[in-house]
């Protein structure tokens, strides 16, 4: 059995090689006691002889030196030698234990099945050591990649969810097709049986708007000027440094004891300091509005848009220069490009594949087919489209315009068709045989007209039902008269309605003019009506331009199997990620405003020592030391003989505040 000691744990004075031994085995036979009495008795021998030799010989007989000098000289040298030895010891001591266990950790960690290969782990440790290598990006990886695990995971488990309630319910329903979070987004949503396989095949219709507010990355069109990338970076700059100071501005209500700003008040508080950065004086040069970018540059690129007459471009020349800072920023392209490339890697990964795809970057518009034949005969009954376009404020004046054209139109040729067949209707039936209600008014008109109550048509002044207006078309009920806003947000509810009720009388009527007969005029009628028909239902399945606000607009359109709904499945899952993925979503304002108090924060959760933690709460503190001590500059102890004595103002005061807000009590 060995005497040596196998734990760096193990303390003994004079055991070898233990912790804390005076003849520990790196000694190699010297003694240690001996060594220290000797330097102690040399430099006290030392500094004697330097007194006896610099002092004057008065100074020296007035001192013990015989005696009581050298004795504290040695003491005094004893002390201090044993204080550094000590301190010495114990520092290497604790470094030795330090650098065994970590040796020991990291020998066992090489045996131990780690996430990290162990080549990693070896070459991080010797680039810098563990201690000082920086591993923040790696841990931001890390956390990043948890996040997005736990993203899929909870995306899976609202998937199941779906389906399952979608089974329990034995319907597909556009609960089933959308999450709940990006419901609000739903433009248009249709389910209906497809006019070639009603009984297998059901087409469905899905229309989202994505606001621009709510875009990730904000999507220009590709004329816009440059003039209009730089104002719209020098707004978002301006909403920024706006929000910054009444964030500041609440915090200073908070030190001051003071109560937060209510929604209402951080509004008004943000209008007030709108003029602090900018003004609509255009013409003169020093106004605010020309801080950012001055008003000689913004002349400079007025009007200019993505591309420059070859003829007049000079590389040297300013308004050039501008615009290619802004074209090397990728201002112009970079929202629509992200949008494009989301939906079609998630198309790739989700294994939804596509013959046909027609990106038209200028016109800010990407088609997507998964077959390229459009020929609904010659394709498959799964099946998908894809329509994805930005539309900003004047390209949705020009679609209601023709919104409004197109509805017209419809108008016109249903009441055509209808007064068509109306006249063909009264010119067949027979004068002597009674068909309908009308026939039974025209003749009993005249005996009406001979028996006129007298009371009721001549002292009451009411005019014969005959001679009234009428205002009902015995088709749908009356439309009320519309306001300012609904004229501005056209539903046509009431006129779709109206022309398919039409269209549907129109149909009874030739059933009842012709009954089982089939004349060349009932086929050019039919067949006029059912185009009309399938006309219209296409006109009504497109989206309103009414209800779209500026923004980015995704049109699906999908053909599945009843039973199967493997397109209708995936193209749900395919949805969701691309609305996750380029979509801040809805922020309710109450919400997106709510910020923790900062005295909830605690910003000493890294257990840093420090004086900056350290000083200004000791100088909050009463002194007991000294009777002759004074307060602090910072001292936040109420001094006021007013004030109820044992009270103490915790507030901080202003010089114990540091910059980033860290000493909350």
């Amino acid at each position: 059995m060995s005497d040596l000691s196998r734990s760096p744990n193990v303390f003994h004075p004079t055991r070898p090689s233990a912790v804390g031994s005076r003849n520990s085995l790196a000694q190699d036979g010297r003694d240690q006691k001996q060594e220290y009495d000797q330097l102690v008795q040399e430099e006290t021998d030392r500094i004697l002889d330097t007194i006896q030799t610099k002092l004057p010989a008065e100074v020296l007989e007035r001192l013990d030196v015989m005696g009581g000098l050298k004795e504290k000289l040695y003491n005094y040298f004893n002390q201090n030698y044993q204080n550094m030895f000590n301190r010495y010891i114990t520092t290497t001591e604790d470094e030795m234990v330090k650098k065994i266990r970590n040796f020991i950790d990291k020998e066992e960690n090489k045996t131990l099945a780690r996430y990290t290969p162990k080549e990693i782990s070896a070459m991080l440790d010797e680039i810098a050591g563990a201690d000082k290598f920086n591993t923040g990006e790696v841990e931001k990886s890390i956390v990043n990649m948890y996040g997005h695990l736990h993203g899929h995971i909870q995306r899976g488990v609202n998937d199941l969810e779906n389906e399952t309630n979608s089974l329990l319910r034995q319907k597909t329903d556009v609960g089933a097709f959308i999450r709940g979070e990006n419901a609000y987004s739903v433009v248009k949503a249709a389910f209906k049986d497809s006019a070639t396989k009603p009984k297998t095949v059901t087409d469905t219709k899905l229309s989202v708007n994505i606001l621009d507010s709510e875009l990730i990355s904000p999507i220009f069109q590709y004329q816009a000027t440059v003039e209009q990338l730089i104002k719209d970076q020098i707004s978002r700059t301006i909403s920024n440094l706006i929000d910054q100071e009444v964030e500041r501005f609440q915090d200073e209500l908070i030190d001051q004891g003071k109560e937060e700003l209510t929604d209402s008040e951080i509004i008004f508080e943000k209008m007030k300091r709108v003029t602090n950065y900018t003004d609509d004086d255009v013409e003169d040069e020093t106004s605010k509005r020309y801080t950012f970018l001055a008003k000689d540059l913004m002349q400079k690129i007025e009007g200019l848009r993505a591309e420059i007459d070859p003829s007049e471009f000079d590389p040297v020349n300013i308004r050039e220069n501008l615009k290619k800072i802004i074209d090397m920023e990728n201002i112009r392209n970079r929202g629509f490009n992200t949008a494009v490339n989301s939906i079609t890697s998630i198309l790739d990964t989700s294994k939804m594949g596509y013959q046909y795809v027609e990106n038209l970057k200028n016109a800010r518009e990407l088609i997507i087919r998964e077959y390229e034949d459009t020929d609904i005969e010659n394709l498959p009954d799964e099946r998908y489209q894809i329509r994805l376009k930005y539309y900003d404020s004047e390209q949705l004046e020009k679609e209601r315009e023709v919104y409004d054209q197109q509805m017209e139109a419809f108008r016109q040729e249903i009441q055509k068709l209808y007064d068509v067949i109306e006249a063909v209707y009264q010119t067949g039936r027979s004068r002597f045989k009674v068909n309908d209600y009308d026939d039974i008014v025209a003749k009993m008109s005249r005996t009406m007209k001979k028996r006129k109550d007298t009371f009721r048509f001549e002292e009451s002044g009411d005019k014969l039902v005959e001679e009234m207006q009428r205002t009902w078309n015995e088709i749908t009920l009356l439309k009320a008269n519309p306001t300012d806003v609904e004229r501005l947000n056209q539903t046509y509810r009431h006129e779709k309605k109206l022309f398919k009720e039409m269209l549907n009388k129109s149909s009874r009527k030739l059933e009842q003019i012709y009954g089982y007969q089939n004349p060349q005029e009932r086929v050019i009628l039919d067949d006029r009506v059912r185009f009309l028909r399938r006309e219209f239902d296409d006109f009504d399945y497109l989206i309103n331009p009414y209800h779209i606000q500026s923004g980015v607009v995704l049109d699906v359109d999908i053909t599945s199997i009843k039973r199967k709904k493997f397109t209708l499945n995936g193209m749900a899952n395919v949805l969701n990620e691309f609305l996750h993925g380029i979509s801040k979503g809805f922020q309710d304002a109450a919400f997106a405003a709510f910020k923790r108090r900062r005295s909830t924060i605690r910003d000493d959760i890294g257990m840093n020592f420090s004086n900056e933690y350290d000083e200004p709460v000791a100088q909050s503190l009463p002194s007991h030391g000294t009777q002759e001590s004074t307060p602090a500059p910072t001292e936040t102890v109420s001094r006021n003989p007013a004030s109820p004595r044992g009270q103490a103002d915790v507030s901080p005061g202003k010089g114990s505040i540091s910059s980033d807000d860290l000493q909350e009590l």
